[in-house]
């Protein structure tokens, strides 16, 4: 297959070097001179615009900030090919009413970020979200970037956008939130920073994140964040409560506990290997019980998927 990567930081290079080595003929794009030369030196075929990069291809995966989205469909006017994208809110990208679209969003990255921290194996096991949407996506366009990506490595979960949303913003964009919360405690403060250890550490990992990619992820998929943040506050407002009682330890085991059950579950055991159709309402339904696609059938009539070993079909 013929496929334009246009973007080629950390996502969009390892998804470039991915394709390429899944033996599909991949042309490349940056806005950016210095990243285009450095990805021509490492050997990849790098085109001089958004136009020519396209030209030809059979699907355009976009791999650009959201803020420079609309700047990009509209380099891709004539084009009547599939468009995806790896943006991580999914409701504004929707909005754009790009022709052929799917939309897609990769749970994979890394605190560093760049073409030269990009990694073809960065996909192998990862969640990657393909929007679905009744009544608007079109079904063969959406197991085309199924079958695409599936060869990669990745577990495809089909969401709706507004679906996505809500769960990245519970899974991801608040916890670069609370870990930027944690990580300010350093601020003037040598001896936490001198104590800090493990939990420290694993708490606040993605805080290393660049601030511009946190705020664009955060303000981009607003609503959801600040409803999920509302809820983590009300949550962290309760432990307060509770640390006034007249027993906090007592007081604080219920919450806990909980929590402590629900991350040894995580992450869930996956069940056996299925065949199911590949029909929208299918395709969703699967998604909103933890499931995932391994593989599109030929036929484009069924696909292999995955559920959790919770979650069981009754034949």
């Amino acid at each position: 297959m013929n496929v334009a990567v246009i973007g080629l930081g950390l996502i969009g290079g390892s998804l470039l070097q991915a394709l390429e080595a899944a033996g599909h003929a991949v042309t490349g794009y940056d806005a950016d001179p210095a990243t285009r030369e450095l990805a021509e030196k490492d050997g990849r075929n790098v085109a001089g615009s958004v136009a020519e990069a396209a030209a030809g291809a059979e699907i355009v995966a976009l791999a650009v900030p959201l803020p420079v989205l609309p700047g990009v469909i509209a380099e891709l006017a004539g084009y009547d090919g599939l468009i995806t994208d790896v943006t991580s809110v999914k409701g504004p990208v929707r909005a754009l009413g790009i022709r052929r679209f799917v939309g897609g969003h990769p749970m994979a990255g890394k605190e560093t970020s760049g073409y030269a921290a990009a990694d073809p194996a960065l996909f192998d096991g990862c969640a990657w979200v393909l929007c679905l949407e009744p009544g608007e996506t079109d079904l063969d366009d959406w197991l085309t970037a199924a079958a695409l990506f599936t060869a990669l490595g990745a577990r495809v979960v089909p969401a709706t956008a507004a679906e996505h949303d809500r769960a990245v913003a519970e899974i991801s964009h608040v916890p670069h939130l609370l870990a930027a919360a944690l990580a300010r405690r350093l601020v003037g403060n040598p001896l936490a920073a001198a104590l800090g250890a493990g939990s420290f550490r694993d708490g606040t990992r993605v805080a290393g994140t660049r601030a511009e990619l946190i705020a664009a992820m955060c303000g981009g998929n607003a609503t959801a964040t600040r409803e999920v943040l509302t809820a983590v506050i009300d949550d962290l407002r309760q432990r307060l409560d509770e640390l006034s009682a007249a027993d906090p330890v007592e007081a604080l085991i219920p919450a806990l506990r909980e929590a402590g059950d629900a991350r040894r579950a995580w992450p869930p055991k996956p069940g056996a290997a299925a065949e199911e159709p590949a029909g929208a309402e299918e395709l969703l339904a699967l998604g909103r019980a933890g499931g995932w696609v391994t593989a599109v059938s030929e036929s484009r009539v069924t696909v292999r998927t995955m559920r959790p070993e919770s979650d069981r079909i009754t034949p």
